[in-house]
């Protein structure tokens, strides 16, 4: 197994931190990294955002689902899909572009989730551990406004990072589902109810799959931050599908 390989196969998220800065050149090597990362049509359809208000960042852990490890992370980064900025350029050059769609905002929040997980890829190689923060996306007004966010920009993902402590390097990685139930061939396959039972029966324990599955989809599916989250979206997405003169551009 090559170093990369085992690296992402190692890689786990980190929620809890030692109290340990991180070297600039060694944030500006990750920073870097994430903006080598593909992109559609080479356009880098985000923009990232270093948290380094510390206060901010205690905001940041109350708004995204009360979660005091955020507060205590060396970096945090928020990678925004950002279709304004290309909005912008082509109308400072005098084209007319049409207002941005449903298409550029998923290929913007592809843009910034893959410049993301390169950035991830690349602090692990550092020795530092990481997490993503879904809950970025939700609280769409709060956050718009903290963070200073116009149409058009959508705040896809939130990373903290930070050296972990023992116990979370030692903590075993979560198993994942077998490859025969992830990959395809050729076409979807669609999967019928014993397969779909055998694709999670690692998960349930000493459970059985029915309650395992009931108990996973309350926590989890209909939880109430899964709503929040969801009506978010629909506000940052409703800019893209209006389609019509927005004069606050």
């Amino acid at each position: 197994m090559n170093e990369v390989i085992r690296q992402l196969h190692e890689r786990k998220s980190v929620r809890a931190f030692e109290d340990k800065a991180i070297d600039p050149a060694v944030k500006q090597e990750i920073l870097l990294a994430a903006c080598a990362a593909p992109t559609a049509g080479n356009q880098q359809m985000y923009t990232i955002l270093d948290i380094t208000d510390k206060k901010l960042q205690k905001e940041l852990s109350v708004t995204c689902d009360n979660q005091p490890f955020i507060a205590d992370a060396a970096m945090v980064l928020i990678f925004c899909a950002d279709f304004r900025k290309w909005y912008n350029v082509y109308s400072l050059s005098g084209c007319s572009p049409r207002l941005p769609d449903a298409g550029d905002f998923v290929l913007a929040v592809q843009d910034a989730v893959i410049a993301a997980q390169n950035a991830v890829t690349a602090a692990h190689s550092f020795g530092l551990g990481s997490c993503y923060i879904g809950d970025v996306m939700e609280n769409c007004e709060q956050h718009r406004e903290m963070l200073h966010l116009p149409k058009y920009v959508f705040p896809a993902a939130m990373v903290v990072f930070g050296y972990p402590t023992q116990q979370q390097k030692e903590r075993r990685k979560p198993d994942r589902c077998a490859l025969s139930h992830i990959v395809h061939e050729n076409t979807y396959r669609e999967m019928p109810g014993c397969e779909l039972q055998e694709m999670f029966d690692y998960k349930k324990g000493a459970l059985t799959f029915d309650e395992w599955c009931r108990r996973f989809c309350e926590r989890k599916h209909n939880s109430d931050f899964s709503y929040e989250m969801s009506r978010s979206v629909r506000m940052y997405l409703a800019d893209y599908l209006k389609g019509e003169c927005d004069n606050d551009l």
